[in-house]
């Protein structure tokens, strides 16, 4: 007993103590992001208030960075002072939560780099809030997470993403349309079955519930109901927390066709009649296929639909300049 309430304190102490780590670092990164900022703006103002020839500006630079490098070490090469400066003139007018600085440098070298603004406010707002690492800042961006979720958008809820980020308060403000998968590796995989795509996406389950995004809690595989004697099967049963309701998933490899919706349709009454608590809302149910045909499903569906989704997946990463114009295509096809 002794012993178990002495692991339990050093548990508790050693919760105390990584948490505290946690707020150093954080407090140092977003310390520094506002000294780099800083230093950029004495470099501008300095460039502005000095002859007006590239020149100067290019030599002023030079010399800094000796003099920088002699006193402080490494950090601050031309390249770096350059960054900074381009940091400051990013960001000098900024009226977001940018004026915090709540990420770190590299997150900010990455965002520097969207010349939407308002696109770049949106990813500075969702890396903040989900707490993206770098490298899942990169791939939300390569993927083209903001324009996935303006497709389904009014002109002031488009506007919305870039001041609050990614609000959920209907079904369809959870559904992107292209799923991309590049991390379940299966590029190179020309003939899979829908049982390998299933259990390859259970293999890398975190990563693909940050990719269908925020409120996501994972429930069960190849779930089975039911009646009249005879057995169902979802193949992927969600939770959403934000919705407070059930999301079925069921995937198909081919061209989806209206069996399919039929289906989905059948999986979702079952869960509104027989599992959901009174106190939920209405279950959601999302095809995910490699093809599909808009009007098939448009036509399939009630006009009214707010249950019933269709999407495609990709399992191969094309360039963001590919996969934007996919989904202005796909715009361009559903008006």
């Amino acid at each position: 007993m002794e012993l178990e309430r002495r692991d339990n304190l050093y548990d508790d102490i050693k919760t105390l103590l990584e948490s505290a780590r946690k707020k150093v670092l954080s407090t140092v990164n977003s310390t520094m992001t506002l000294t780099y900022f800083l230093i950029g703006k004495k470099i501008v103002e300095e460039e502005q208030n000095g002859e007006l020839r590239a020149e100067y500006g290019k030599e002023l630079i030079k010399n800094i960075s000796i003099k920088l490098t002699e006193e402080y070490g490494k950090g601050f090469s031309e390249t770096n002072l350059k960054q900074m400066k381009s940091f400051y003139e990013a960001y000098k007018n900024s009226q977001t939560v940018s004026d915090q600085f709540k990420l770190g440098w590299s997150h900010y070298i990455t965002l520097m780099r969207v010349k939407n603004i308002d696109e770049r406010n949106f990813y500075e707002i969702e890396a903040i809030n989900n707490n993206w690492s770098l490298r899942e800042l990169k791939r939300q961006m390569n993927t083209a997470l903001y324009e996935r979720l303006i497709l389904s958008r009014d002109k002031e809820e488009v506007k919305a993403l870039s001041t609050k980020g990614q609000i959920i308060e209907k079904p369809k403000d959870i559904i992107k349309d292209p799923y991309v998968l590049e991390f379940l590796g299966l590029e190179e995989i020309s003939n899979y079955s829908e049982n390998t795509l299933e259990t390859t996406i259970i293999n890398h389950i975190e990563k693909f519930i940050m990719e269908l995004g925020k409120g996501f809690l994972f429930q069960g595989r190849q779930v089975r109901f039911t009646f009249d004697e005879e057995h169902f099967f979802v193949d992927l049963v969600f939770y959403n927390r934000i919705l407070k309701c059930f999301v079925l998933i069921d995937l198909k490899i081919g061209k989806l066709k209206h069996q399919d919706i039929g289906q989905m349709q059948m999986y979702v009454n079952y869960y509104d009649r027989f599992v959901k608590l009174d106190d939920e809302n209405k279950t959601i149910g999302i095809i995910i296929c490699k093809d599909k045909n808009d009007t098939l499903v448009e036509i399939t569906l009630p006009e009214n639909n707010e249950q019933i989704f269709a999407s495609r997946y990709m399992t191969i990463l094309p360039s963001k300049e590919e996969l934007v114009k996919i989904i202005e295509e796909e715009d361009i096809n559903e008006k």
